[in-house]
């Protein structure tokens, strides 16, 4: 065994409940598993854990035995355990400080003293596997989420670990990224090494890992191959379900499916093509339909232009939002649609172009005065939060804008899960947690332009559902919604337009049926169709050669 738990049980200081509760387990050599679960199940303590960062690191009270290669973590300081194990973190940031990508990647190897021909062997394989050579001398800090993924990979892989960990390795990644990432870890796993992949979007890795383990409540209570266990009563496990296994759930088929060819194999046995076609285009993901225009839209950006050290990242960019519309912002890594919302609240002010935000020119206002009118939650809720307290980071901007309206804000406590954590520091909770914080905060003052940046990253079941609600019920009350996300899936369902950036420009406009038929669109701003789209796709063509 690579790796075994035994009636493992861990409290972080000062909290009475536990990270980790009895918890048993077994990780074999060359096994390729996924682990996953509701937010503050447990997993990102298993992951820490498994370094050494469990206990020395974090303290708190540690019972049980934690065997990583044959060496007990309670014995060994994290310095001897990585090079055994190796974890690549939910937010790549947190452990990237070198000034180049090439001193990140030798980094660990020139702490262990090795000889500089050593170094060099490993630094051409670890940077080859994650097609890292280009950007050697880059600063890290400079680069797209998946390219820092790619280091963070890549200089742990320098250590030559018989075990990787991956905590929520997909969150920010773009289509194309996500592959790499895939392609990448199918490789390493071929060469023997263990994989261990914490995420929660199932359907991204389903199809290369030999099994899942569901965590709840610090316990792993479901375990074995992936078709196994997703055929099982988890229910209430919070599971984000693969798409086309949900849509199967929803119109009453027990049947595990996680891809297009095996839900046609499927409904082609049980006869039930036609009907099941029928189901999906009365289900239309989206119920609110196109808005009609508005005299006065909430936003208008015009020959809106951005350079960054001399590299344009916005280069004309038009549109705008009308009341009561719900805008997905889509395109690769570093395509320009965070910066394009920092428009949005005034956090950057045009140099080329102009900005309307309800009709007035964003640069005669202070952010703090659109702020009153506009949230938003960014990708990174490290970089939002700053309150000691979840209760104080929540209520900071109602009580700024003398708009506090209690029942509002306990709804939000409630709804978002954040009740027991009223009185904790947010630094303290999970990135998912902290992600929940970070919303509530945007939603307590009652914008009524709400940005969002990848909502539902890192997030599991329960907070889709509420995060769907509440957009749900801001569209009925005509707010206005515009969010950037990689989930295609979430933006089909909850968006009435699509906006595709690629390289600073918006290349396609319109509603996601429409988006998604346009394969030059999508395949220039790196984006593929829902599942559920091929699936509807599929059916027409088969239907249509019958006839």
């Amino acid at each position: 065994m690579i790796l075994h738990f035994e009636g493992v049980t861990y409290h972080y200081p000062g909290i009475e409940n536990p990270a980790l509760d009895n918890l048993d387990l077994t990780i074999h050599p060359g096994e390729s598993v996924l682990v996953a679960g509701a937010s503050g199940s447990g997993k990102s303590t298993f992951c820490r854990a498994c370094i050494g960062l469990v206990p020395h690191f974090h303290q708190g009270r540690l019972t049980g035995k934690i065997l990583v290669d044959g060496l007990d973590t309670a014995k060994h300081p994290v310095h001897e355990l990585f090079r055994h194990a190796g974890l690549v973190f939910q937010n790549p940031d947190a452990q990237l400080f070198n000034q180049t990508v090439e001193a990140e990647l030798v980094y660990g190897l020139e702490s262990l003293g090795l000889e500089s021909s050593e170094i060099e062997k490993r630094l051409a394989w670890a940077s080859r596997l994650t097609e890292l050579d280009s950007l050697m001398g880059r600063s890290p800090h400079t680069l797209s989420g998946g390219e820092k993924q790619r280091v963070a990979l890549g200089a742990i892989l320098t250590l030559r670990p018989r075990l990787l960990i991956l905590d929520e390795p997909f969150t920010h990644l773009d289509p194309e990224a996500t592959e790499m990432l895939r392609k990448i870890l199918r490789s390493l796993n071929s060469e023997g090494i263990t994989i261990i992949i914490v995420e929660h979007r199932l359907h991204e890795i389903i199809h290369d890992v030999n099994r899942i383990i569901i965590f709840n409540r610090g316990r792993s209570v479901a375990e074995g191959p992936p078709h196994q266990v997703l055929s099982g009563d988890i229910s209430g496990y919070g599971l984000n379900l693969p798409p086309l296994l949900r849509l199967f759930r929803d119109f009453g088929l027990k049947t595990t499916v996680f891809d297009v060819e095996e839900a046609i194999d499927e409904l082609k046995a049980q006869n039930l093509l036609t009907p099941f076609h029928h189901h999906l285009m009365k289900q239309s993901p989206n119920s609110f339909g196109s808005r009609t225009e508005t005299t006065q839209p909430v936003v208008e950006v015009e020959d809106l232009w951005f350079n960054y050290n001399g590299t344009p990242l916005l280069c004309g960019i038009n549109m705008k939002l009308q009341k009561g519309e719900s805008v997905a912002l889509l395109g690769r890594n570093g395509a320009g649609k965070t910066t394009l919302i920092k428009y949005l609240n005034g956090l950057l002010k045009p140099q080329k172009g102009l900005v309307r935000i309800f009709g007035s020119d964003s640069r005669k206002k202070l952010t703090p005065e659109l702020s009153r009118h506009v949230s938003l939650a960014w990708q990174n809720p490290n970089d939002q939060i700053f309150r000691p307290t979840v209760r104080e980071e929540v209520l900071t901007g109602p009580k700024i804008f003398n708009s506090y309206d209690s029942h509002w804000c306990d709804e939000l406590f409630k709804r978002f899960g954040l009740i027991p954590f009223l009185d904790r520091s947010p630094f303290a909770l999970s990135e998912g947690q902290k992600k929940r914080v970070s919303f509530a905060s945007a939603l307590s003052v009652k914008p009524d332009l709400i940005v969002l940046d990848e909502p539902t990253a890192g997030q599991d079941e329960p907070y889709r559902r509420e995060l769907t609600s509440y957009l749900h019920q801001f569209r009925e009350e005509g707010q206005t919604i515009i969010f950037v996300t990689h989930d295609l899936e979430f933006a089909a369902e909850h968006a009435d337009r699509w906006l595709i950036l690629s390289d600073g420009k918006i290349i396609a406009d319109g509603s996601p049926d429409t988006l998604m038929t346009e394969a030059n669109a999508m395949a220039k701003a790196g984006l593929r169709p829902t599942q559920r789209f091929q699936l509807i796709q599929a059916i027409k063509r088969l239907e249509e050669n019958k006839n």
